[in-house]
């Protein structure tokens, strides 16, 4: 029988840690996480969510985060936000990062059905004590506990991006920075002068589109959340002449 490294004993012990501190507080659960692009880069290159080059400002440079199939949810776990903790105290610190889902990860460290996140390498190193966010990187995949946390996006409310090809027989919408839950379960809109809201099909990512026409706007529109159920409409969010490629910003959002 062969005697498991020092380092594979850490890992254990670590991987039992989580899990106690998983029982312990029901909120947290045990996962795996490693990190990718430049050591304190932001991890930012677009994404499987649709962001596009948003990843690459603020609010969600050096937040982001790639997630396995079982948070990634074929693209409705875009926008959930998670807290992320290392528990090794040796070269840890006792403070959660705060990550965006932007991205999935499908392979390797992913792959069987394992809960896995790969952070940004600026986020993976925020999980160190000070001075230690070298020495942590260099562990690669590591034990950590997370938990769904409630999204915040201070000055900025839920935003539609028409996405380009859209026509006024298919419209294909994003959504970006919606608050709270973060997540899409539902969507529908509303064409002018209709009581019917029409329901949007889910296609990839953060993003949905409805197929119908010729469709007439103003366009209302009605998001429901995945995780929660909550409902928000915005009356109106895009106006008449509305263009591929323009985004329209609401006067809503979850946690306002």
């Amino acid at each position: 029988m062969s005697i498991p490294s020092n380092f594979a004993i850490s890992y254990i012990l670590l991987a039992a840690a989580a899990c106690a501190a998983a029982v312990g507080n029901q909120n947290w659960s045990p996962a795996t996480a490693t990190w990718y692009g430049s050591p304190e880069g932001d991890g930012s290159d677009g994404g499987a969510c649709g962001y596009g080059s948003l990843v690459d400002v603020k609010p969600f440079r050096a937040r982001v985060g790639a997630v396995s199939p079982v948070l990634f949810k074929g693209g409705e776990g875009c926008g959930a936000c998670y807290k992320v903790r290392c528990l090794d105290r040796s070269i840890c610190s006792r403070r959660a990062v705060t990550v965006i889902i932007t991205d999935e990860c499908p392979g390797g460290y992913c792959s069987g059905g394992r809960t896995h996140f790969d952070l940004s390498g600026a986020a993976f190193g925020r999980m160190a004590a000070s001075g230690n966010g070298g020495k942590l990187r260099n562990r690669g995949e590591i034990p950590v506990i997370f938990r769904r946390t409630p999204c915040k996006y201070p000055g900025k409310n839920i935003a539609f991006h028409v996405n380009e090809g859209s026509t006024n027989y298919w419209l294909s919408l994003l959504v970006e920075f919606e608050g709270g839950d973060g997540d899409v379960g539902s969507m529908h809109i509303r064409e002018a002068n209709s009581n019917q809201w029409l329901e949007m099909t889910h296609i990839w990512g953060a993003t949905w589109c409805i197929i119908a026409g010729p469709l007439q706007g103003p366009f209302s529109v009605k998001l429901t959340t995945l995780s929660s159920g909550k409902s928000l409409s915005a009356r109106d969010v895009i106006p008449r002449n509305w263009a591929p490629k323009a985004t329209y910003t609401s006067r809503l959002n979850f946690n306002n």
